[in-house]
């Protein structure tokens, strides 16, 4: 059933999504060689149109001698220098035209060993550069000039892989992290140093996916990994591609699924690293005049509408979930690929803006191409985009009208959650208001929520936990301290966390710390700060230490995610029972649980009543409990029976009670 069927706000642009679906698979058709045919109605594969990282590049061939290729129409001439050739450029390193712009060299199986280093020289008309081959999948960068190359990678003993991908969580509860700053030391932590140190916490905790930032190749490692230079590269400041594959086969024998933060809504402009001016035209590779320059970001725009184009940023996905083992995409910046104007400065608020010509309709159908792909390549894998504009059809399958992707990223929760915490006192907050923001979902599209994720803790933003607590962390979170701020910021920290997951649509977020309320903000280092890593790490020892709170809050998150889990309480539908604003109180009901929230800061209620079904309730855990940061205020092992269809608990002020129905 088409998404204008279900959604009758969709009716009046039926026409415009038939012919979105129509354009989609006619484009699919041309890259894949088919003929046209007005009867298609599933997508063909993609598999034959992804394949530009098997042939551009370099390659070993089955005789021990060496190929590479690359697409640079407007060169006159290209080489190969490195350090076998003292990085001259020679005849015997020269490039042969080989038609439609490709380039072509032959060398010997002994010209070349791993490790070692190189780069293409590029002439055209009126000038030349040295470039890092545009499908390169190794760059490393010299620790004193900072310069980066390209590395040929040919280890005698590759990885070989020992588990098998696990099975797909029909409600993903996911755990976004960051490798450099992983580690607790003063510095870049590696694939190794997360897989033995951090990898065992994740388990722990229960999360079964963890979505990686930062893992292409970038040259400023401030831009969180988000100003890509080199699309196929794994960033060689984490380590080496085995070191990485040994990380994802572990991460796959702990039942977790690994995501890749995968950035293809633009390109660092850089051009010694990146794909900038790569054959001396600035449109090669991106949009032509201001198209191709981003705004705000100061980097490139690729040309959806270009097939060489479309082919490397498929080929990309399909290199990276075959050569590493991925489960899947989490697209960054998918707002910033739908419109021309990258949705800045828009206020998304009617249907037309999905439809109308601001929507760059090339991006639109990469977008659904690559969902196909990647669905083709393994049909459990796990897409997920990240767009702020809402844009209906977006998470629907593409045989509905729609892109293609699994989920969305609910966006405005972490925003509502900032609002309120910045803007209203806690006798503000509103239960209706709140259900209606954490609930408001497409019916037709699965969503993934969060209270916070890596945005809200950079720096020039506060994560919660600092703007309920603030400076008073640095001297009252040890449990010996009595100290009021300290306590509402520990109650509700733990109630924002569980009626944003509780209610979630289809999944849950949360960033790498922030379970356990990590103290401070994420601060790359840059000159503004001295070049420091003080605050680009995480400092695990403070949720190990029992005499410090932030262990209660990460033993909440685990008890929390567990019981969403085993219980698979994310596979149903919430209902509101309760919403009580005057009360302060939200209760809804979910599969057989019960969650029983008092966000009141100063009312304790007894015998609180509501409607239930009938039958008996047992306490599965509260937000009071001692181990998380609570009073010990309820019996946790009282039982409660409906009375005429009716439920009567003790709510304590600030406290979060969950009922399973035996």
């Amino acid at each position: 059933m088409m998404i204008y069927q279900t959604d009758p706000w969709l009716e009046p642009f039926r026409d415009k999504i038939d012919a979105r679906h129509s354009r989609i698979l006619g484009y699919a058709e041309h890259l894949c060689s088919l003929p046209h045919s007005a009867r298609r109605k599933l997508m063909p594969n993609l598999g034959d149109a992804a394949n530009n990282h098997l042939w551009y590049g370099l390659h070993k061939e089955a005789d021990g001698s060496w190929v590479i290729r690359e697409w640079a129409p407007n060169a006159t001439r290209i080489y190969l220098v490195g350090d076998f050739n003292n990085w001259k450029r020679t005849s015997a390193c020269c490039f042969s035209p080989v038609g439609g712009g490709n380039w072509e060299l032959r060398l010997p199986g002994l010209f070349l060993q791993h490790g070692a280093l190189y780069k293409l020289f590029i002439e055209w008309s009126g000038g030349g550069a040295e470039r890092l081959p545009a499908y390169a999948t190794r760059t490393v960068q010299d620790p004193e000039t900072h310069v980066f190359c390209a590395q040929v990678w040919d280890p005698e003993h590759p990885y070989r892989w020992k588990s098998k991908r696990p099975s797909k969580s029909g409600n993903p509860f996911i755990y976004e992290c960051h490798i450099g700053m992983s580690g607790e030391k003063e510095g870049v932590s590696t694939f190794s140093e997360f897989r033995k140190n951090v990898l065992p916490r994740i388990a722990r905790l229960g999360y079964d996916v963890i979505q990686i930032m930062a893992l292409q190749e970038h040259p400023y490692y401030g831009s969180f990994g988000y100003q890509v230079s080199n699309f196929f590269a794994l960033s060689s400041r984490f380590g080496t591609p085995e070191e990485f594959k040994a990380l994802v086969d572990a991460a796959h024998s702990m039942g977790i699924s690994v995501v890749m933060d995968m950035v293809q809504s633009h390109s660092v402009s850089n051009e010694a690293e990146g794909l900038g001016k790569f054959d001396g035209r600035e449109d090669l590779y991106f949009y032509k005049g201001e198209a191709g320059y981003h705004p705000a970001w100061g980097s490139r725009c690729f040309d959806y509408g270009k097939d060489e184009v479309n082919h490397f940023l498929l080929s990309c996905c399909k290199y990276w979930m075959e050569e590493y083992m991925l489960d899947g995409f989490r697209f960054d910046g998918v707002t910033s690929m739908l419109y021309w104007n990258h949705g800045l400065g828009v206020d998304f608020g009617n249907y037309d803006i999905y439809f109308n010509s601001g929507v760059d309709e090339n991006a639109v159908t990469y977008l659904a191409l690559a969902n196909a792909l990647i669905h083709q390549i393994y049909p459990k894998a796990i897409t997920i985009a990240e767009d702020v504009s809402g844009m209906a059809g977006l998470a629907a399958p593409f045989s509905c009208g729609g892109v293609g992707f699994d989920y969305r990223m609910s966006m405005g929760v972490a925003d509502h959650w900032i609002k309120w915490i910045k803007e209203r006192s806690d006798e503000d907050w509103k239960m209706g208001e709140m259900w209606w923001e954490l609930t408001r979902k497409r019916e037709d599209e699965k969503t993934v929520s969060y209270a916070e994720c890596h945005d809200q803790a950079m720096v020039g933003d506060k994560t919660i936990i600092f703007r309920l607590i603030d400076k008073e962390m640095y001297f009252h979170m040890d449990k010996a301290s009595q100290n009021l701020q300290i306590d509402r910021g520990i109650a509700l920290h733990k109630l924002i966390r569980l009626v944003t997951a509780a209610t979630a649509g289809d999944g849950y977020l949360t960033f790498m710390g922030n379970e356990f309320g990590h103290p401070e903000w994420i601060d790359f280092p840059r000159e503004g700060n001295g070049w420091s890593y003080k605050y680009a790490r995480r400092q695990w020892s403070l949720c190990d230490n029992e005499q410090l709170r932030y262990g209660d809050l990460r033993n909440f998150d685990e008890q929390m995610v567990r019981f969403l889990k085993d219980n698979e309480i994310l596979s149903a539908r919430p209902e509101c029972i309760v919403a009580n604003d005057g009360d302060e109180v939200l209760v809804f009901r979910r599969k057989n649980a019960i969650f029983a929230l008092n966000f009141n800061p100063c009312k304790s209620y007894d015998n609180y009543g509501f409607f239930a079904e009938d039958g008996e309730y047992e306490m599965a855990f509260s937000s009071d409990d001692s181990r998380f940061g609570g009073f010990s205020r309820l019996n946790a092992h009282q039982k409660h029976v409906t009375t005429e269809h009716m439920l009567k608990l003790y709510l304590p002020s600030r406290c979060a009670v969950v009922l399973l129905k035996k």
